[in-house]
C-alpha cells in the first residue's frame, strides 16, 4: 500500500480539486470536501456524495446542513499502485461524486468514463 501521510493526502485533493474545469464547480452550492480514513460500513468505496442533488434541491431550504462529498483515504491508497495512478484516481473519483451532485446516475457516470 502507498505511504501517504495524511497532509500530503489531502494536498492531492485540493489539486484535484483545482484541477478541474470552472464549469463542474461553479453551481457548487453549500457542499463541503472531507477526507476520511474508511467508511463506517467497512465497504470498499472510494468517495461518497451525501445530500441533496440539484434535482432534489426543490425542497431544498436556506439553514440547510452542507452536502458532503468524502473521499475514503485508506481505500484510494490501498486501490493504487502508485502515486500518479492516485493521484488520477483522486480526481476520477471527485468528478463522479460531483457528478452525483448534479443528480447524474450511477449508470450514467459508468457510461461517461467516470466510475
Amino acid at each position: 500500500m502507498l505511504e501517504i501521510t495524511s497532509e500530503e493526502f489531502e494536498e492531492l485533493v485540493s489539486d484535484g480539486l483545482d484541477s478541474l474545469h470552472d464549469e463542474m464547480l461553479e453551481q457548487l452550492d453549500n457542499v463541503i470536501f472531507l477526507v476520511e480514513d474508511e467508511p463506517d460500513d467497512g465497504s470498499d468505496i472510494l468517495g461518497v456524495y451525501e445530500g441533496f442533488s440539484l434535482a432534489e434541491r426543490g425542497a431544498y431550504g436556506y439553514g440547510e446542513e452542507p452536502d458532503r462529498i468524502i473521499l475514503f483515504r485508506m481505500n484510494l491508497l490501498r486501490h493504487c499502485a502508485d502515486r500518479a495512478e492516485l493521484v488520477s484516481e483522486i480526481r476520477i473519483t471527485l468528478i463522479h461524486e460531483i457528478a452525483h451532485f448534479y443528480g447524474i446516475s450511477e449508470a450514467r457516470i459508468h457510461e461517461l468514463g467516470w466510475g
